[in-house]
This record gives C-alpha cells, structure tokens and sequence, in this order.
C-alpha cells in the first residue's frame, strides 16, 4: 500500500507533467463496482498509463519477468507495476492463459476494476489485430460491463525494444460502457460476437487500420 500511495502521489503527477496526457471520456468509467477496461496494445507503457489517468484504480495483468528484472531499471520497474496493482502471471500455453483468465475473475469478483489488451501482445505495426475471446470470456462470466479504451502515442514514447520512454504526447480515450448477457448460438459463437463488437468499439476510438487476422506474437489471451 506505502508503494501505491508514493505512485499516485508522486509518480502520476510527473507523468502528467512530463507527458501532458490528453484523457477523454474519464466520466464513462463506473466509479465503482466491476468493470473491464478493453484497450489496444502499443507499447508497454499501455499497461502502465491507463491506470495512472483512470478515475479509479485499475489492476492489469503483467508478465512475471518483469518483476524479476535485475538492477536498478528492474526495481524502477517492479516499483512501477506494484504501484499501479498489476498482478504478476506467467505466460506460455492454454493452461496458463486460463489461469491468468482465473485471476481476472477473482479481481471482477471483488468489485474491482480490471484492464485488459484483447490483441494479446503489442503491435509492432500499429494496426488494430483481431481481439481474442478472453475478454468476452470475462465478461459473460463476471456480467461486468466493458469499457473500450484507446490508446495513442505510447509506441513513439517507448517503441519495442526501447530501455527508456521518450518525450512525447498521449491520448486516451475511454468509450461508453458495453453490457452483455449470453445470447443464442453456442457459447464460442457468442465469446467470439462479444469480441468483435468490444473490437469494434475499440477501433471507432482509436481509428487504427485494421489487421486481418490475429497478431501471431500473441503468447497468451490476456496480454
């Protein structure tokens, strides 16, 4: 909790000074009860920013390699993601990814807020790739509704590859909230139309060309 604190207090205020975020659409995020965050995926730093200009906290999931990082770069960051309540996963095959799934729920149970990036891993192109059902998946499961949420700027400030961000500017944009219930059809058909739709409001935000298929990247649903 002492590290959280120090990063909204301190952390969140020099970001907004350095980066000058653009944040729109702040009052479509519920104050409280469960919600999903459905964002694109340009840069590490997505995990890092919606929860630093979001209304309320948002937990995201993270790979647990960058909890392990070594030296000082490695504590920055392990700093930085205890300080936004990202929750460390391992990544690798199907079992894994449910499992991941599994922890999302328990944060949706709680009443929480929770983020994910249904394109899975970042685009290195910045087109929009097609969304994995994961997202649906929690939703039908949770009933929580879903906000989409767009990101833009973050892959010019921390590319790929990139040790240390650069200047720039950010735009977020949060979207109406989504709700949806099971429909017909069988429950594949149904996590798939989800997925699409939550896409779609995705890509009405950002204004992203869009990929055909999936980014291939992609090691889990959830990231």
């Amino acid at each position: 909790m002492l590290v959280q604190g120090i990063v909204r207090r301190l952390v969140a205020p020099l970001a907004r000074l350095v980066y000058r975020p653009v944040v729109e659409g702040r009052g479509n995020v519920p104050e409280r009860g469960p919600v999903i965050l459905a964002a694109n995926h340009l840069s590490f730093l997505d995990s890092i920013v919606i929860p630093l200009v979001a209304p309320r906290p948002v937990a995201f999931l993270a790979k647990a390699e960058y909890f392990r990082r070594p030296g000082f770069l490695g504590w920055l960051t392990r700093a930085c993601l205890t300080g936004i309540d990202a929750v460390p996963v391992p990544r690798g095959g199907h079992r894994a990814a449910q499992e991941s799934l599994e922890v999302a729920l328990g944060i949706l149970a709680a009443g929480r807020a929770f983020g994910i990036h249904p394109e899975g891993s970042r685009s290195r192109d910045g087109r929009l790739y097609r969304g994995r059902t994961g997202v649906a998946w929690l939703a039908l499961a949770s009933g929580a509704p879903v906000v989409p949420v767009a990101v833009a700027g973050t892959d010019r400030i921390q590319p790929v590859g990139a040790r240390l961000p650069r200047i720039g500017r950010i735009t977020v944009r949060f979207g109406a909230p989504l709700h949806f219930t099971p429909g017909s059809g069988s429950a594949g058909q149904a996590r798939r139309a989800v997925t699409d739709e939550i896409m779609a409001a995705i890509r009405e935000l950002s204004g992203q060309e869009l990929a055909e298929g999936y980014n291939e990247l992609s090691a889990t649903t959830v990231r």
